[in-house]
């Protein structure tokens, strides 16, 4: 039986075989394949190493792995109900797998041109329940929103690049047509 490390590992270099060169939303599912087996481990990702947020907190994120440059970051979130993100893109490809409990996506596409800064309006496009066994793969400009609404979650992030280094994320308003830079959320915990 293969340990987390080495899955990870393995994880990592399917990632690289995939992205490195002409990225595509056919490899990234590749990817986001090798992600559900990875997060089909349950035990690998318990409580007891990453525990659940406390008190009025909704979100820990633990940093699972980074290489040296930053790319590749691997993070587990666990989140309880009533954690909501607002629509935003990555400006890296990402990944998501659940390990247990149900995150639900709403996926959007951009209708205006984007060139007048701080404006933008959205159209959702679809709604996906992401459960164990299940994943979904974002393009750097796929736009995501996220809730958890019944149950307390823990799911696998795979990014092109870590979290902390992106600094052109965008944060969409729907009521109002805006948008502006995303700050990073919850402090990230390196495991």
């Amino acid at each position: 039986m293969m340990d987390k490390q080495l899955a990870v590992a393995e994880l990592i270099k399917i990632s690289k075989q995939q992205m490195e060169t002409n990225p595509s939303r056919d490899k990234l599912q590749n990817v986001c394949d090798a992600l559900i087996k990875l997060a089909a481990h349950k035990e690998w990702w318990s409580a007891e190493e990453y525990p659940e947020p406390t008190g009025d907190e909704l979100q820990n994120r633990f940093l699972i792995h980074a290489d040296e440059d930053n790319s590749y970051a691997l993070y587990l979130n666990v989140m309880k109900p009533g954690k909501k993100i607002v629509p935003h893109n990555h400006t890296t490809w990402a990944c998501i797998a659940a390990v247990e409990g149900t995150e639900q996506n709403y996926l959007y596409d951009r209708t205006d041109d984007g060139k007048t800064s701080g404006h933008a309006t959205l159209v959702e496009k679809a709604k996906l329940s992401i459960s164990p066994g299940a994943g979904i793969a974002l393009m750097p400009d796929d736009i995501h929103a996220v809730r958890i609404e019944d149950s307390s979650i823990r799911h696998l992030h795979l990014y092109g690049r870590a979290l902390e280094t992106l600094t052109e994320r965008l944060a969409f308003d729907m009521e109002n047509n805006t948008c502006k830079v995303m700050d990073i959320g919850v402090k990230t915990r390196v495991s």
